[in-house]
């Protein structure tokens, strides 16, 4: 498969198969994430495997999908605002490059939600203050290939300056 269909063909989903995920291979996905862009080197991600006590404390209405393995990402804070955005946005790069290499590798997808940035859900993981939460993700194969949804026309989010 080519770069450009893996990318078209890559979905989160929420619809998840029992099948564990192999700790190898997790950690070799999430080795792929660590060649993600990120301004200064500062390597701002971090991540936390959601273990199924903690589960079951952040009460995800649907439990994320049944997935496998739930991990939480975060990104640390930088020196000054605007190191801490680049590290958010780094810390994104990264959670790309992980799902692309989940994807291409094993055909596993991902189901992200925001919920871990509330103080509550913060608490229970146990994120530092000068941490944010960049998502949860749910992880794990899927039960059926999802289509993509219809985008906007690139051209039409393409302005050339003069």
């Amino acid at each position: 498969m080519s770069f450009i269909d893996l990318i078209k063909t890559r979905r989160n989903t929420k619809s998840f198969k029992p099948d564990p995920i192999s700790m190898d291979q997790l950690y070799e996905w999430l080795e792929a994430g660590t060649l993600a862009p990120n301004h200064r080197m500062t390597e701002p991600w971090e991540v936390l495997i959601v273990g199924d006590e903690t589960r079951q404390k952040l009460n995800h209405k649907t439990n994320f999908h049944q997935a496998p393995l739930v991990l939480a990402v975060l990104s640390k804070d930088g020196r000054h605002d605007f190191e801490t955005k680049e590290n958010a946005l780094a810390t994104a790069c990264f959670i790309q490059n992980f799902q692309l290499a989940a994807w291409a590798e094993e055909g596993v997808c991902t189901f992200w939600s925001s919920m871990g940035s509330s103080e509550r859900n913060r608490d229970i993981l146990g994120v530092p203050d000068n941490y944010d939460v960049i998502g949860l993700f749910g992880v794990g194969y899927p039960v059926e290939h999802v289509e993509p949804k219809t985008r906007i026309p690139i051209q039409q989010k393409v302005k050339q300056l003069p």
